[in-house]
């Protein structure tokens, strides 16, 4: 890719919460990325963005393929509701562009097989959001695990837990990709996933919603889950969005334990503490952007050529396990997963570290949490 640009070109798509807050923003700490338009429904929207981040181009979701065909940008960043990851990726392929998607890459296996196979017949990179795949208090927790530190690893266990406003686009019906799993317990499965090395074989799950609170009409207030693994292992969680702000998870094996708390935030510090052989370290990691080095992987992976990892077949390991789940919580029966090969796993090599910022004022979109 000798012709290759020194930037990626970006347009971000979606402009709620997770873009305004975090993607827009993270720009600045992306030295191999450009930021050239964006694509919003909202006329609101679209006019103040492109005033706040010095944009020329804006486009509607109806003139989206007028953006693909128009080769202003190299990428996509795909910020949507996760019923329409699925249909963006596909036409940002299919018109040669590379697509950095939000998780969780979609709402079903077929629809994750669907946005491979176009990434793969159109010779594009498609990378998932998992910015905890970057961030060096994870990645650290990875690397005890896989030194053996905690000696033969035995269980995880993990909360995840916000109060959700009503009203907010996660409370979606199951269908449209709502509920809690796909928004929050798909964290804590990845983590057991990472930290485990390996893939769930079968899942049992259990969901439950306060009667009379209108939040939870179309999906579950909260989910508790057991992942059984190969070994003996057992990964187990809560995730909800009908409690108190919880992020944290536990990893224990013969020799010790490590706690990290919190775990999966992105607007705040993390940390872990580590016990293990009658020996503690502890450490905090002060508040980081984690969306500027998703840009920076990606945008290299796209610039030299090279397969990012957390790739589509990462997305769809998560949400294989995902359907699993509801399907179990539904018919309250443990359900067998196929054992799959991932070839790639998180590690050190991928941490990339970036100042944090203040998030900027939202237009017409805010947080999911109730204040």
């Amino acid at each position: 890719m000798a012709d290759s640009p020194k930037k990626v070109r970006y347009a971000v798509v979606g402009l709620g919460h997770i873009a305004q807050a975090a993607v827009l923003p993270a720009f600045e700490n992306a030295e191999n990325s450009e930021l050239v338009a964006i694509v919003s429904g909202d006329g609101e929207k679209r006019r103040a963005i492109c005033a706040r981040y010095g944009l020329e181009h804006a486009f509607t979701y109806d003139e989206f393929d007028s953006l693909l065909e128009q080769k202003l940008v190299d990428a996509v960043y795909i910020a949507l509701p996760n019923d329409l990851h699925c249909d963006y990726t596909v036409r940002a392929a299919n018109a040669g562009l590379h697509v950095l998607c939000e998780k969780p890459m979609a709402v079903t296996e077929q629809q994750c097989e669907r946005m491979i196979a176009a990434a793969e017949k159109n010779d594009v990179r498609l990378m998932i959001a998992y910015r905890l795949h970057f961030d060096a208090a994870n990645l650290e927790a990875i690397d005890a695990a896989r030194r053996g530190d905690l000696g033969d690893l035995r269980f995880f266990t993990s909360t995840f837990s916000q109060n959700v406003v009503d009203g907010d686009i996660r409370l979606s019906p199951l269908a449209e990709g709502g509920g809690s799993v796909y928004d929050m317990g798909i964290y804590c499965i990845n983590a057991a996933r990472y930290l485990f090395g390996d893939e769930p074989i079968e899942v049992i799950a259990r969901s439950e919603s306060r009667a009379g609170d209108p939040r939870f009409a179309e999906c579950d207030e909260m989910t508790s889950v057991v992942m059984r693994f190969a070994g003996e292992r057992i990964a187990s969680f809560t995730s909800s969005f009908g409690a108190g702000a919880v992020s944290t998870y536990r990893l224990v094996g013969t020799d010790g334990e490590l706690v990290m708390d919190p775990a999966f935030e992105y607007a705040t510090h993390l940390g872990y503490a580590l016990k293990a052989n009658g020996k503690s370290r502890a450490r905090t990691f002060e508040k980081r952007d984690q969306f500027g080095p998703e840009l920076v992987y990606f945008s290299d992976c796209v610039l030299n050529g090279r397969h990012p990892e957390p790739d589509g077949y990462e997305g769809w390991a998560d949400v294989r396990i995902i359907e699993a789940i509801y399907e179990s919580a539904r018919t309250g029966k443990a359900v067998a997963i196929e054992p799959i090969e991932q070839s790639s796993r998180p590690d050190l090599r991928q941490k990339i570290t970036r100042p944090g910022f203040d998030k900027p004022d939202e237009i017409k979109a805010s947080s999911p949490k109730e204040p």
